[in-house]
């Protein structure tokens, strides 16, 4: 029996089968006695972990029963598991393999070799074991804490010694991204700045060098009122004096400026699209790739670059962006000149400089995830290009950067069969040997129409397949935020597991934004841009409907109303400005909708077909948790409920004359949301309106074969809600 920690809390067979723990309370015992790594915990500290000042009337026996559900599940997935926990007093023990012992045993391994390419392998290794946060889904837990929080401390050294051994190894301006967000994420650990500082210095960089020490020493004096170690002042003074200590180790290549990075992985289901990218960056000045996180953007850039560059003489050059802060004109204008080897002479002005440097020359830069520094990007972009011919921009963004010439080429996810072939061949290099078997075929076509297509979350999914199989794995896709959370080592941080990459979105989207996408999410089918005004705003009777719903709408306006008198109040009993209340804005007027709902198009979250807009899966499921968390999810149901039994009364109205067939068509393309709607309202104990949303659609079920699934599967249910309400079932 296998144990994982270094993430959310699996258990697996030797074979690699998942194996699982129910009930909460005992995964949260099996993570207790995993953080003790085979000592006795305690009874009593057990149940005050597990039940806190409010224990059951027989503690100890409630312990025991949650201890025998911990046996009984390991020994039916493997015979003689349950053996494993042992009881011995004071209490219980797990005698059972963790990845973090491997994990501690390989950074220990690694500190007594001393070359550094053996090191490095084994550091890569025994890193590529964590898939989050030690203990992730019971880091809180008081008998846990101290253990993630040591397992966290030797992850941070084991990146600190694996950074130090790649740099040994000569490779210095390949780190200075990761080093740089690593420095970032960690803002007193000096040990990042200092290799960080010493992979500047050796690729050429000393005045960047020289800035994160000033920037380390600034922080520590300020925030914690201490100055740096006495190792990192050393190096400082170092790299001011050019000592020859610190140059390259012998044998190493001379640095060269960062230009195209070598792809790792064949880009597959792509043939078209690179060639369509092609041949327009060929013609067009600037070419922005857009579309869905994780959909392959970058890596469709870099293969067109790749292919185009030996036509530009000056070279071919990736400037990655994500790691610049949001909205900082100097910072991306420093990146791209950075990434092009341009010193500190010539104009102040960084994007004045990159202009004066390039518009002479015949380049191709990729200016790669620009989304979040779209606005400075885009005025980059335009002096770029104005400063001369021979430039050429591929920009990789979720959104357009919006300036004259810019041709813009969406980029769609993957078609079924390419999104199989992308699954099976990331399956193959997770789990050697593996190969996908006609028995799994179906599973795997589900698991790539459940995650759009997307290259990224596919990828995710294949790594999975090592410890779950195909067939599993598409049993657990419900939970796929969890589940695809074994993010990637390298990349941009918002790159390296699903629930980052949308979150990456969301922190880019104004707030009317943010309600109206977490809305949409009820929408079980798709939806028009009439529903979306309805469901995603304070609603109002549809035009020409029945009486009845205009005091639904009249009563969400109040809340909404009152709210906002309750928040401005509240201010002003607290002291606080009326101005200064965000809160108190009334909420989404149906007029607000439209512009809202194509600035989501236009940021790739919100798919457009014809006339109707739909939610990817994956952004679905997203959006529906932050409708939660907003306390907004039974108001929108109620919403999302009323508006199609107003729907379906229309089309009652006009079952018979001239516009029977337009509203038959339109009743066929809202099947799903009609059901949808449906279980909305039993879900919400409305049984009148689940009453009238079937009762108005007897005609059209009766009347027309391909209804008869709308609300067959909740028919009973509906019939019953109908004449417990008094309409016609």
């Amino acid at each position: 029996m296998r144990f994982a920690v270094l993430g959310p809390l699996e258990v697996a067979t030797h074979d690699g089968r998942a194996v699982r723990v129910p009930e909460l309370k005992v995964r949260a015992l099996l993570a207790c006695l995993l953080a003790h790594r085979g000592r006795v915990v305690p009874a009593e500290r057990l149940i005050d972990n597990l039940w806190g000042p409010r224990p059951p009337a027989r503690p100890l026996g409630a312990l025991r029963a949650r201890v025998s559900q911990l046996r009984r599940a390991l020994d039916e997935a493997e015979p003689g598991a349950r053996e494993l926990v042992v009881s011995r007093p004071p209490g219980y023990l797990v005698d059972g393999d963790t990845d973090a012992r491997r994990f501690q045993e390989a950074v220990e391994r690694s500190r007594a070799m001393t070359g550094p390419g053996e090191r490095a392998a084994l550091l890569a290794e025994a890193l590529s074991w964590w898939r989050g946060p030690a203990f992730a889904d019971f880091a809180g837990e008081p008998l846990v804490h101290a253990a993630a929080a040591r397992l966290e401390e030797l992850r941070l050294s084991a990146l600190e010694d694996y950074a130090d051994a790649r740099l040994a190894l000569g490779q210095d301006a390949s780190q200075v991204g990761e080093l740089a967000e690593l420095a970032g994420q960690h803002p007193a650990r000096e040990r990042f700045h200092a290799l960080l500082m010493r992979a500047l210095y050796r690729s050429g960089r000393q005045s960047e060098a020289l800035e994160v020490y000033r920037a380390l020493r600034e922080r520590l004096r300020d925030e914690l009122g201490l100055d740096p170690g006495p190792e990192i002042v050393a190096l400082h003074q170092a790299i001011l004096e050019q000592r020859p200590g610190l140059g390259r180790p012998p044998g190493t290549p001379a640095p060269l400026p960062a230009r195209l990075p070598e792809p790792l992985t064949d880009l597959v289901g792509r043939d078209d699209a690179l060639a369509d990218v092609v041949a327009l960056a060929g013609a067009a000045r600037l070419v922005t790739l857009t579309g869905a996180g994780g959909v392959g953007k970058s890596r469709l850039a870099l293969e067109a670059a790749r292919r185009l560059a030996g036509s530009y003489p000056d070279g071919a050059y990736l400037v990655e962006l994500s790691a610049v802060p949001a909205g900082s004109p100097s910072e991306a204008a420093a990146a791209v000149a950075a990434a092009l080897g341009l010193h500190a002479d010539g104009p102040a002005d960084p994007g004045e400089r990159v202009a004066a440097a390039v518009g002479g020359r015949r380049a191709l830069l990729v200016l790669d995830n620009c989304e979040h520094v779209v606005e400075p990007v885009a005025k980059l972009t335009e002096l770029l290009l104005r400063a001369g011919p021979g430039p050429r921009v591929i920009a990789t963004s979720r959104e357009p950067l919006g300036i004259a010439g810019e041709v813009v080429r969406q980029v769609p996810p993957l078609d079924p069969g390419a999104a199989v072939r992308l699954f099976a061949a990331r399956a193959a290099e997770a789990a050697p040997g593996f190969a996908l078997t006609p028995g799994d075929a179906e599973a795997a076509e589900l698991i790539c129409h459940r995650l759009d297509g997307i290259p990224l979350a596919l990828e995710l999914a294949a790594a999975r397949v090592r410890s779950l199989g195909v067939r599993a794995l598409a049993e657990r896709l419900d939970d796929r935020f969890r589940l695809l959370s074994a993010g990637r080592r390298a990349g941009p941080a918002h790159q390296r597991t699903l629930r980052a990459t949308i979150d990456w979105s969301w922190e880019l989207l104004t707030e009317p934004e943010r309600v109206v996408l977490r809305r949409l999410a009820v929408q079980a089918g798709g939806c028009t841009l009439e529903a979306a005004e309805r469901v995603c705003a304070v609603p109002m009777p549809i035009p020409g409907g029945p009486p009845g719903d205009a005091d639904l709408a009249a009563e969400a306006q109040s809340v909404a109303r009152s709210g906002a008198q309750s928040v401005a109040q509240s201010g002003a009993q607290s002291g606080a400005q009326p101005a200064a209340q965000p809160a108190a804005r009334p909420d989404i007027e149906p007029g607000e909708v439209v512009d809202l709902l194509s600035r989501l198009v236009d940021r790739s979250l919100v798919v457009r077909a014809g006339d109707r807009y739909r939610l990817p899966e994956s952004v679905a499921a997203y959006a529906l948790e932050r409708l939660r968390e907003a306390g907004e999810h039974e108001r929108v149901l109620r919403w999302y409920a009323t508006y199609y039994t107003q729907l379906a009364e229309c089309a009652e109205a006009y079952r018979s004359g001239p516009a029977r067939h337009r509203w038959l068509r339109r009743l066929d393309a809202e099947t799903a949301n009609l059901g949808g709607a449906l279980e909305a309202a039993l879900s919400l104990g409305d049984t009148r309106l689940a009453g009238r949303l079937t009762g108005s659609l007897g005609w059209y079920r009766a009347g027309d074969a391909r209804a008869g699934h709308v609300v067959h599967s909740a028919g009973s249910a509906g019939r019953s809600a109908g004449r417990s309400a008094g309409s016609p079932a």
